[in-house]
């Protein structure tokens, strides 16, 4: 008897410490526990609406046409039963250098104000009938700089990880895309001018200050003879790596944002004169293998660290990657569309950021960070007052590189602005702002 009687205080006194804990606690609504990430669905959206201009070929119509009705029905449609939404149209216009936005029409399927919950996208469209002429910001020209975009194109040398094209064209594609946002775009033709231009000497007359070099030779980085083959090789290991050490010395002495477009950066040496009969293992003349230490030895170099030599494997494969909303963002803006979903084989680590004083610029990350590896972004080296000394974009895609991803990835992480001369005639451009929420919960 005694026993039962001690199982059962034991029951009401778990029963009632249940009920006291329930009673107290705080659990969070449903649309917490299993939300979504409404701003991204709000700007996909608008993005698969706007397929075949569908989006545009309605905005720009009267407001009692029935496309509208249409439109709403595709909307309905595109977005899941539990989520609310209100979508408004603006037409801009512009006057003594303001800019004015005027409603055009509001659909919704919400009698109630969608509330501080709720969040929202907006894309620009513009109506097919006008031509506009655009003028893009120069990168820097806000803060009074001229910042030099530089390309590597250098005739002696190979490039590795860049199946299907040439370090050539690719620098020339680059240029295409990248040279109207910079006040000079140079192409650096051999590894001497390189030497030339790690010496801190312009090539022309250009500002070589700040400057943004884009290897276009993927996995592989030219080396200039002389000075550089010499001071940049550890005879105690047999590499090059000490050559990845000084050129993190001259990205922070100079401020540059040093671009790697795919793959594992700094992997490789090459310079076709000075090893003609040197292969990468894989039968392509004119470089030498420097494997991961490489990468460590420039990391170390931004970071004004001294030299060691450090062949741990730090890049990762978080396989698939996505854009962030960002990148989806500023795909939009500049017109420029590479495919939303990449495959990523040499991500850098998080751990890279304490390890060697970087940030990841603001708005810069291209991908979503999986498990701590980041596939594709800026880091910024912070020096002396917290002031930027040295840039890394780093793209760690697998092979065979889109130079669309490398230029997206500069321009969201600069964000020059885009001047059209038509934004003031009326009628021709209209903001599409798509704000959701979702219902249930408190």
């Amino acid at each position: 008897m005694m026993r039962t009687i001690e199982v059962l205080l034991v029951a009401l006194i778990l029963f009632s410490a249940f009920m006291i804990t329930s009673y107290f606690a705080t659990l969070p609504s449903p649309r917490n526990v299993s939300g979504r990430n409404l701003r991204e669905l709000a700007l996909s959206t608008l993005e698969t609406l706007n397929v075949n201009d569908y989006l545009t070929g309605t905005v720009f119509r009267n407001g009692s046409d029935q496309s509208w009705v249409s439109l709403q029905d595709a909307l309905a449609a595109s977005l899941p039963p539990n989520v609310v939404y209100n979508l408004t149209v603006y037409d801009i216009t512009t006057s003594s250098g303001s800019v004015t936005y005027r409603l055009v029409k509001s659909l919704s399927n919400s009698r109630n104000d969608l509330g501080v919950s709720s969040d929202a996208s907006s894309y620009v469209v513009e109506s097919s009938d006008v031509k506009f002429a655009i003028t893009p910001q120069k990168i820097g020209e806000n803060t009074g700089k001229n910042i030099t975009l530089y390309i590597l194109n250098c005739n002696d040398a190979q490039g590795w990880w860049i199946t299907g094209y040439t370090a050539q064209s690719l620098a020339s594609d680059l240029r295409n895309l990248l040279s109207p946002y910079f006040g000079t775009t140079i192409l650096v033709n051999t590894t001497s001018q390189l030497g030339q231009l790690l010496n801190g000497t312009a090539l022309l007359s250009e500002r070589t200050q700040d400057a943004v070099i884009i290897n276009t030779f993927g996995e592989a980085v030219p080396i200039p003879a002389g000075y550089y083959t010499t001071q940049g090789y550890d005879s105690n290991q047999g590499s090059y790596a000490r050559y990845g050490h000084i050129l993190g010395q001259r990205v922070n002495q100079y401020n540059w944002t040093w671009v790697s477009i795919v793959g594992y950066p700094f992997f490789y040496v090459t310079n076709t004169v000075t090893f003609p009969s040197a292969q990468n293992g894989w039968g392509l003349y004119g470089m030498q293998q420097v494997g991961s230490a490489g990468l460590n030895a420039f990391l170390r170099g931004l970071d004004l660290q001294s030299y060691s030599y450090n062949s741990q494997w730090i890049t990762g494969s978080p396989g698939v990657v996505q854009f962030t909303w960002n990148a989806s963002y500023y795909s939009n803006y500049y017109g420029i569309y590479p495919a939303r979903y990449q495959t990523a084989t040499r991500a850098l680590p998080t751990s890279i950021l304490s390890a060697y004083n970087l940030r990841v610029a603001p708005n810069s990350n291209i991908f979503q960070v999986v498990n701590n590896w980041i596939a594709g972004a800026t880091f910024t080296h912070r020096g002396a007052g917290n002031s930027i000394r040295g840039s890394f974009t780093a793209i760690g895609l697998t092979r065979t590189p889109d130079i669309r991803i490398t230029a997206l990835g500069l321009l969201q992480h600069y964000r020059p602005a885009i001047y059209k001369s038509e934004m003031g005639a009326s009628g021709t451009s209209r903001i599409v702002v798509l704000q959701l929420a979702e219902l249930g919960g408190v």
